[in-house]
This record gives structure tokens, C-alpha cells and sequence, in this order.
């Protein structure tokens, strides 16, 4: 039995599409048949808009991904989730010790920044900050240029 739209009598192209599956499914049981509706009447603004090409071009692309994903990718991209979520749980944590301290804390004077600076945890967040903010001025620098 052909299912091509050419092969059906005129009557059978205008019946909605739910009612000529039903005709044509043995399967279709009314549980089924509320599903489709449901589904298609959902659907019918991305159909009439164009946009369910979208949609479908979206699950070629992850299944795609899905294709080209091999073990070495999928541990590559652990690897770089797990080091990301630990990088801003150190920082998430140090900000929030260093902010339970400072609110504690009377605020220091000059001097007594200078006198901190003798501690050498101290000296050393202050040598990551000045590295880190020169990498990112010589990154600016060759942005500018290009």
C-alpha cells in the first residue's frame, strides 16, 4: 500500500493528517491519537513559520557531535569541566574568606598594608595579581595593534 500523497484520492488529502494516520495505523489507539494532536498543535507556529528546519538542523548538529565524540574528546572535555568548576570553587572560597575577614577586621592603615605586605601568602597573591594584569595589558597591547 503506497502512502505517497499522489496515490490518494482527492477526499483522503484534505482529511486532517491525524484522522488519515488512523486510517492507515493499526496502532494508533486513542492515547496515541490525543498525543499527536497535542504534539502537532504545539508544532503547527514553527511549521507555519519556517522555523522547524531549525529545530531539525539542531539535532543534526548534536547528533553529529555525538558521531565525532570519542573517548579522548570526551576526556579532554572532563578535563576541562572539572579543572574550570575547581578553579572557581578556590576563588568562590577565597573571596568569601577574605570577606568574612575583612568585615571582621578593623580597616588597616597605610602602614599597616605595608606591614601585611611582609607576610609572604600575601606577597605571593600580590606577585599572581601583578603577572596576571600584565598578561592581560600585553594582551590589550596586541589587540590594539591588530
Amino acid at each position: 500500500m503506497s502512502t505517497s500523497t499522489t496515490d490518494m484520492p482527492e477526499a483522503a488529502a484534505t482529511e486532517p493528517l491525524v484522522e488519515r494516520l488512523a486510517q492507515t495505523s493499526t496502532l494508533m489507539d486513542e492515547a496515541t491519537e490525543k498525543g499527536l494532536a497535542d504534539l502537532l498543535e504545539k508544532v503547527a507556529p514553527l511549521l507555519q513559520a519556517g522555523r522547524f528546519h531549525n529545530v531539525i538542523d539542531l539535532l543534526s548538529l548534536a547528533s553529529d557531535a555525538v558521531d565525532m565524540a570519542d573517548d579522548a574528546m570526551i576526556q579532554k572535555l572532563m578535563k576541562a569541566y572539572e579543572e574550570g568548576i575547581g578553579a572557581a570553587w578556590s576563588l568562590s572560597n577565597a573571596a568569601r574568606y577574605a570577606q568574612a575577614e575583612a568585615a571582621t577586621l578593623p580597616v588597616p592603615t597605610l602602614f599597616g598594608l605595608l606591614r601585611a605586605a611582609g607576610d609572604e601568602d600575601v606577597r605571593r597573591g600580590l606577585h599572581f595579581a601583578l603577572r596576571f594584569l600584565a598578561v592581560l595589558g600585553s594582551r590589550m597591547k596586541d589587540d590594539g595593534e591588530a
